[in-house]
């Protein structure tokens, strides 16, 4: 119990992350970051691939890349217009991005169970 003590006290903490600082003007950022929210509310769930697929094929003229929608995407979390959900496949993650009123979609058992079918 003392060495698990010592082995958490040894570990540095996380650093504080910083707010994201946009160097865009307010009103390019506002039509991109609008821009992305309706590619997301449209087409469910996406990975950052799939949003930048997407992106692409609107033809947005701001953005001028990857790297760029990921930053955007990160500030859009952090004013919470986004959310980042996990969906695990095994020992696979996949990190997907939608929006804070769509509802996570459940999954349909292949058994339906039934009132009648339950034995007390």
């Amino acid at each position: 119990m003392f060495a698990t003590a010592v082995r958490l006290m040894a570990k540095k903490p996380k650093p504080k992350m910083k707010p994201i600082e946009l160097n865009t003007s307010p009103e390019k950022t506002q039509t991109i970051s609008r821009a992305i929210f309706e590619v997301v509310k449209e087409h469910g769930p996406l990975t950052i691939a799939e949003t930048w697929d997407h992106v692409k094929g609107a033809g947005l003229i701001g953005l001028s890349s990857k790297r760029h929608m990921k930053i955007l995407m990160r500030w859009m979390r952090e004013r919470q217009r986004l959310r980042k959900i996990c969906n695990h496949d095994g020992l696979h993650k996949q990190f997907l991005y939608t929006t804070w009123f769509t509802k996570p979609q459940k999954t349909i058992s292949s058994t339906p169970t039934t009132p009648n079918s339950i034995k007390p």
